[in-house]
């Protein structure tokens, strides 16, 4: 074997290793612990701390921020992906145009969870309790998301199995819906 045969071999290897490493189940399950966490403690706030004027509109001013920033990011990020679905981006484009878009996600949707604490919900109404579930459910999502990335990436140009492919669909899918359900929601009971 020459030593460009090594080399090569030893790529792949490496490769192949990062594939079945990627995503690192104790990782994803400690970020989904997380997320549960941060999601119980700030409903925990919001069953027990009342806000007073100011800092009800302080915190309503970081929730529509925070909307802003994570839900934002989510479009360029799913409308990315539809480009790429579609053919007229490669993986590696999307893929490298995404990643750094994932901190805005979470720093839109930690911003969302705290600052929503301090807004008085309501946390007897039915639609509330749907909101709630919907943000635990795009969280977890977003966890799973981080995961599916790394898988892509991990593709390093190779074809995209079918299961990945049915996976990153579903993953845009609940965000998606998630997201527009807890905008709406958010909306009907701003009414009231």
């Amino acid at each position: 074997m020459s030593a460009a045969d090594a080399t090569a071999t030893v790529r792949r290897s490496g490769r192949e290793a990062e594939l079945l490493q990627l995503p690192s189940w104790c990782g994803t399950a400690a970020a989904s612990l997380a997320v549960c966490v941060g999601w119980a403690v700030t409903t925990w706030i919001a069953l027990h701390l009342r806000a007073d004027v100011t800092l009800h509109t302080v915190a309503l001013f970081v929730h529509l921020a925070s909307l802003v920033l994570g839900f934002g990011a989510v479009l360029a990020i799913d409308y990315y992906g539809a480009l790429w679905l579609t053919g007229r981006k490669t993986l590696r484009e999307v893929l490298d145009f995404t990643a750094p878009l994932h901190i805005p996600v979470w720093a839109g949707l930690g911003g969302l969870l705290f600052s929503g604490a301090f807004l008085h919900p309501d946390l007897s109404s039915p639609l509330t309790c749907v909101k709630l579930g919907l943000v635990l459910l795009l969280s977890l999502n977003g966890v799973q998301a981080s995961a599916l990335h790394h898988r892509l990436a991990a593709v390093d140009g190779g074809p995209v199995s079918r299961r990945l492919m049915i996976r990153g669909a579903v993953t845009a899918s609940v965000s998606q819906a998630a997201w527009w359900g807890a905008v709406a929601i958010g909306f009907l009971n701003s009414q009231h």
